[in-house]
């Protein structure tokens, strides 16, 4: 077969694959159904005359023909859809920038660039989107994303191990806190004892964010209680203020908790720290791209 008649579709489709990580999961967000995602994986494969995917038991990976045959889809696709906005009289490429976000990033920072990028930079197109850290991080390695706000726990480790390494910033590290109930006798003081902590009630992430403990202060030495589980932060910081347990945020959240709920540094143990890392691609980043990146360090330093 030719590789020059590969279809459009099929582009989608690998690009899809590679962001996603699984047949299955590019499935659900193309709408298409997996046979359909296995048939058009197959046809570029056999255009290519090798295989562009390592299939594996936690999903696929791009292989070394797969990551040329992904840079330049990527291009291609990028410049048929520019071609789609300018026809529709949307912003060109050339004004536009795919970010995206981890769920607290949301809450504060992400709202507070954005406004700011509409009073001074309304040209500016962004589109964003949430997601977690392994799906943002692939959606970089896809072009699906052009930066992608991560966050990161000790020790610290590269987001993942392909080549080459995504451009990393930090652009802020502070501690983990707790949001407690207003009324509980732990929000009575200006921080909280970590030994304080056994026996508490947690409100934890759902196992569709992919940690149950996701939630709950890290290092306890007994097996939490978990009241509740919520991927949504204002559903945690909602159950925090009827009383329903605890939950660990970041410090960013602390103004955007909801009355009832008190933000405190935890004391007597390790420091827990987390940091916000702004995340692309190795290479030059076009103008539209920088004036973001600008304007999220900004909000980050406030």
């Amino acid at each position: 077969m030719d590789f020059t008649q590969v279809s459009l579709t099929a582009l989608r489709v690998l690009r899809a694959v590679a962001e996603q990580g699984t047949f299955t999961a590019a499935a659900v967000s193309l709408g298409y159904t997996q046979s359909a995602v296995s048939r058009q994986i197959a046809s570029i494969e056999r255009a290519a005359g090798t295989e562009l995917l390592e299939r594996r038991r936690d999903g696929v990976r791009l292989t070394a023909a797969g990551h040329v045959v992904l840079r330049r889809a990527t291009v291609v696709l990028d410049e048929i859809d520019a071609t789609a906005r300018e026809l529709s009289g949307l912003p060109g490429q050339a004004g536009t920038v795919r970010l995206g976000w981890f769920p607290s990033a949301g809450a504060v920072l992400l709202p507070e660039a954005l406004a700011e990028l509409r009073r001074t930079d309304p040209g500016l197109h962004v589109v964003s989107r949430e997601g977690g850290t392994p799906a943002l991080v692939r959606a970089l390695r896809a072009g699906s994303l052009d930066l992608a706000l991560l966050a990161a726990a000790p020790p610290f480790r590269p987001p993942d191990a392909e080549s080459p390494p995504l451009a990393l910033e930090t652009l802020t590290e502070r501690a983990l806190c707790l949001a407690v109930p207003a009324a509980h006798p732990l929000a009575r003081g200006d921080h909280i004892d970590v030994t304080a902590l056994r026996g508490q009630r947690w409100i934890a992430g759902s196992a569709a964010g992919g940690d149950l403990l996701l939630g709950v202060w890290p290092g306890l030495d007994e097996r939490p209680d978990i009241a509740h589980t919520a991927r949504d932060w204002l559903a945690k910081l909602r159950l925090v203020a009827a009383g329903c347990g605890l939950t660990t945020v970041p410090a960013s959240l602390a103004t955007a908790a909801p009355p009832g709920v008190r933000v405190l540094p935890v004391r007597g143990g390790p420091q827990e720290q987390r940091r916000l890392l702004l995340a692309r691609l190795p290479h030059p980043p076009a103008d539209p791209v920088t004036r973001v990146a600008a304007a999220l360090r900004a909000a980050a330093r406030a």
